[in-house]
């Protein structure tokens, strides 16, 4: 049975930037050789699968979600959600503003909200107009942080070309680094040394700052994580889960305009729920591919 599919890049209004995402509808499921072998096939950040579990009618419709890098399954990925939302949403194959994904992180959330005029920030790093007219709000859990303690930090700063660590911390759960620069110059200009991140600790490394006064963002980041087969994740929606509660406090406030400064950029509006430990991303996105999969 075929399996259509959409390419989607999310975190953008424009094609050709933010993060790309193949999203794949499921009539039924298929096993994990399979799903790992299209997910290789396709060779870009990460592909997803979803399955209906609700009736088409339901209130509130449910959908089963996995991600997949190129090499491995993944417990959490916010981009190639959002681009699964989008698709949901823009084709109308759901009936209701609200979306619940049931992951290996558990229930997320996804909820269609109207446009609004875009930043000062968003027209200046992305050219090219709108093409649908709302955006994808997502509801994540806070990812914490701990403080890292390693004889091997000379090893990750030579892993980062040289790079001076303002600070370092450990993911609790997705067990990466998070490392701050100097300054947002410093995290533009990053070249990393692929080959020595892999041998560093944790599953990849996040590296942000606060972003250049006149850039109209709060803060930006990259995520390198090559033992997944991802030497730069584009825009990590999910690295903003503990990049969000760290600038929250660092810069007092808790919504802040995020640019993802890989050389496809994307932009994050990021609003922290401290109360409930909750991280809501919102971002655009847009179809650039259609097509199925014969095999």
């Amino acid at each position: 049975m075929a399996v259509n599919l959409s390419q989607v890049d999310g975190f953008t209004d424009s094609a050709f930037k933010g993060n790309p995402a193949a999203v794949c509808l499921l009539e039924e499921e298929r096993d994990e050789e399979w799903l790992q072998s299209l997910a290789a096939e396709f060779n870009i950040s990460v592909t997803c699968y979803l399955t209906r579990i609700t009736d088409p009618e339901s209130a509130t419709p449910r959908f089963r979600l996995r991600w997949f890098t190129p090499v491995a399954e993944i417990e959490l990925c916010v981009h190639a959600t959002l681009g699964s939302a989008h698709i949901l949403f823009a084709t109308g194959l759901v009936n209701s503003d609200i979306i619940e994904f049931d992951t290996l992180s558990g229930i997320l959330t996804a909820k269609k909200v109207p446009d609004v005029k875009a930043t000062d920030a968003s027209s200046k790093s992305q050219n090219g107009g709108a093409h649908e007219g709302f955006l994808v709000e997502l509801n994540f859990p806070v990812v914490p942080t701990t403080e890292f303690n390693s004889a091997e930090v000379s090893a990750i700063s030579e892993a980062l070309n040289g790079a001076s660590l303002i600070d370092i911390k450990r993911t609790t759960t997705s067990d990466d680094l998070f490392i701050v620069l100097p300054s947002g110059k410093h995290v533009m200009e990053l070249q990393p040394r692929f080959d020595a991140i892999q041998k560093c600790p944790g599953r990849g490394i996040i590296v942000s700052s606060v972003a250049p006064p006149e850039s109209g963002f709060d803060f930006i980041s990259r995520f390198f994580c090559p033992k997944y087969g991802v030497n730069e994740d584009p825009v990590c929606g999910s690295a903003h889960c503990t990049l969000a509660p760290y600038w929250s406090q660092k810069l007092g406030k808790r919504d802040c305009i995020a640019y993802a400064a890989s050389p496809r950029g994307g932009i994050i509006n990021v609003h922290l729920d401290e109360q409930n430990q909750r991280v809501l991303l919102r971002g655009k996105a847009v179809t650039v591919m259609e097509g199925c999969v014969l095999v």
